[in-house]
């Protein structure tokens, strides 16, 4: 059986193991088994392994992600050379495309410092996997939900979100359907690349918390202007009504065969209990 390394052992990964452990032997990194990416010393430890799932987000500050920078020094030093390397990243490498509807081929144009970590460990992986002839996989996923991951407290907070003329498109994916596609891009057979990994929603932002509102059975978010977005959002909240965009999922659908099971978020949220929630962003994946 081939080996599988986990760098990052969150909430996808967790959903990704029902398939990947009955075609992998896996092997994690993560803290809680003494491996720190923040901590390079605690990485010597790393044994060799036939795939690697990146699933690790950066750190909280800066402009590159050293994260990623340990971890592929920890490779070279144990000389770690995977055939096959899947990253999650974000569709906030994009930036703001003004509603349009964005592929793969648009260029990354990284307008946060969160979003400018993300294209760093991208190029970082590009060229690590060039160099040693690493199969590599980028998956930009967008908005992450699931029952458990609904932004819940926001609503009962009464936060509001832009009125319709002000408002930004924003995508979504299921995470069960993030963790399907996760463990298909780890198959021998899945075309390296980078797809985006997005359902098929087109909707704006209010769009999206009215209708959790509305199965949550919650009042509805009030909509302000966007001149009133600076006094009464908090700037993480507002950086992400900064931008707007759709992502095309063509490729995820026709290159890398992807069927998903949530399609659209109404169809997500439909058969979803939310009774559970946590925090989540608009647009990070976890």
């Amino acid at each position: 059986m081939k080996s599988l390394l986990i760098a990052g052992y969150g909430d996808i990964a967790r959903r990704a193991m029902p398939a990947l452990g009955s075609h992998f032997e896996v092997r994690v990194l993560s803290r809680s088994n003494g491996m720190n990416l923040d901590r390079p010393e605690t990485l010597a430890a790393l044994q060799l392994a036939d795939a690697v799932l990146h699933c690790a987000p950066p750190q909280q500050t800066g402009e590159s992600d050293s994260r990623t920078a340990n971890l592929l020094k920890a490779f070279e030093s144990r000389r770690i050379l995977p055939s096959r390397l899947v990253y999650i990243s974000t569709s906030g490498v994009y930036g703001d495309c003004g509603g349009a509807l964005v592929d793969e081929a648009r260029a990354v144009n990284p307008q946060s410092q969160r979003a400018q970590r993300r294209v760093d460990a991208e190029q970082q992986l590009a060229r690590w996997c060039t160099r040693h002839r690493v199969a590599l996989v980028v998956l930009r996923a967008p908005g992450i939900y699931a029952a458990d991951r609904l932004p819940l407290e926001r609503l009962r907070a009464g936060t509001p979100t832009l009125r319709d003329q002000d408002d930004v498109y924003t995508s979504h994916i299921h995470a069960e359907d993030l963790a399907g596609i996760c463990a298909r891009a780890l198959e021998d057979d899945a075309p390296a690349g980078v797809y985006n990994a997005a359902d098929d929603t087109q909707l704006k932002m209010g769009e999206w918390f009215d209708l959790l509102a509305d199965r949550a059975g919650l009042p509805r978010p009030p909509r302000i202007a966007r001149s009133e977005a600076a006094e009464r959002l908090p700037p993480g909240l507002l950086s992400f009504m900064n931008e707007s965009r759709r992502l095309d999922n063509t490729r995820l659908k026709r290159i890398l065969g992807i069927r998903l099971c949530y399609p659209t978020v109404r169809q997500g949220l439909e058969l979803q209990s939310l009774k559970h929630e946590r925090p989540a962003g608009i647009d990070q994946p976890a």
